[in-house]
């Protein structure tokens, strides 16, 4: 068998679970892919490397019984945290899946670089994750230029935009109609009290559980909902869309003098940029890129592909409509693309491009980091 032949393992690890996707390389089969509703833990040491094993190794054997084979020739393993908890992930992770799956190449990287790798696959731009927290990734694909990254700081500290901040601002704007304050929606204190119960009674059951991320979540699309008719919800969307299109433009490549535009994705108008909505054969053109035919110079912030990807993206137009507004005035010259797959299609990108060796996202810990 070719060295750069044979099937490489995906492993995509997040706080809603664990999915894990098989593919043979060469091949144009569709993946096999087996998902667990149980993320892994995390402790004192960071990413509890031996939980995630015990979920993921009996699965890659699973899959590979049904795909016939007998090892993984490469892996890649995406982790929410992996950054700033993944030390426990890169001691114990290479020698156990060495010797459980023969693994002979192996990548450990950020869900962030998991996620640009499916939405973008393998050419420089910028994505942004946006689900409960938010995160911002971008590459020029050069090693002195590495990954840039705004955001994902959590939900005390950053993720601003996210679907956290905006169900926060939402609940924050509640209680102020409550309290009686400037600033606040009675529209907003309604939904409050019928979803999350009487409203002096909110901290006591907000404050003390562990997934007060998610909590405060599962309001941002009440927010969606109450927007077309209450300002103070449409004002709340027009500052998470603001953050939103902050983080893609600090991450975005700065433009390099001299270097020719590449051909646009696609060659058509993001459907997640746009909402799906129609628009003139001008503006699709601008947007997709084909103002600029190929030889033409990039201007200041120009030529960059940008795609949002993420489970906050079906809030729908309350969200989309000002975040399509605010990519215009801060990125005019990029290119909104739809992302074209999930974490989980971008770990198994990885993971075929060091079988193949052709991997051109930039080795940069701890953001991605190729072990072996």
């Amino acid at each position: 068998m070719s060295p750069a032949a044979g099937h490489v393992l995906g492993v995509d690890s997040g706080g809603s679970g664990i999915r894990v996707g098989l593919r043979a390389v060469p091949g144009n089969g569709p993946d096999l892919t087996w998902s667990s509703s149980v993320p892994a833990g995390v402790g004192g040491q960071g990413i509890d490397a031996r939980g995630l094993l015990r979920q993921v190794l009996p699965a890659a054997r699973s899959l590979l019984a049904q795909a016939g084979a007998q090892r993984c020739e490469a892996v890649c393993v995406g982790a929410a945290g992996m950054a700033s908890l993944g030390a426990e992930l890169r001691a114990v992770l290479p020698s156990a899946l060495r010797e459980a799956l023969g693994v002979r190449r192996l990548a450990l990287a950020t869900d962030a670089v998991t996620a640009y790798a499916g939405a973008l696959g393998q050419r420089p731009g910028a994505v942004v994750a946006a689900g409960t927290g938010l995160i911002a990734v971008g590459t020029d694909l050069t090693a002195e230029g590495g990954w840039r990254r705004a955001d994902g700081w959590g939900h005390l500290l950053g993720d601003c935009g996210s679907g956290a901040w905006i169900g926060r601002a939402g609940l924050e704007a509640a209680m102020r109609a409550y309290d009686g304050r400037a600033g606040g929606s009675p529209v907003l204190l309604e939904r409050l009290r019928e979803v999350l119960g009487p409203p002096a009674e909110l901290p006591a059951a907000l404050y003390p559980r562990a997934d007060r991320p998610a909590v405060l979540a599962s309001f941002a699309p009440e927010v969606a909902r109450c927007a077309p008719a209450d300002p103070v919800a449409a004002g709340i969307l027009r500052r998470a869309a603001r953050h939103i299109a902050e983080a893609a433009a600090a991450v975005c490549p700065p433009p390099r003098p001299g270097r020719e535009s590449p051909p646009a994705a696609g060659g058509r108008e993001s459907s997640t940029a746009t909402g799906g909505r129609e628009s003139s054969p001008a503006t699709a053109g601008r947007q997709a890129g084909l103002a600029h035919p190929a030889g033409a110079v990039y201007g200041p912030g120009e030529g960059h592909d940008v795609a949002l990807t993420g489970g906050l993206l079906r809030l729908g137009e309350p969200l989309l409509a000002p975040l399509r507004e605010e990519l215009q005035l801060q990125l005019p010259a990029a290119r909104p693309v739809t992302a074209a797959g999930r974490p989980l299609d971008g770990a198994l990108c990885v993971a075929g491009a060091l079988l193949t060796g052709s991997l051109l996202l930039p080795a940069d810990p701890p953001m991605l980091t190729v072990v072996c």
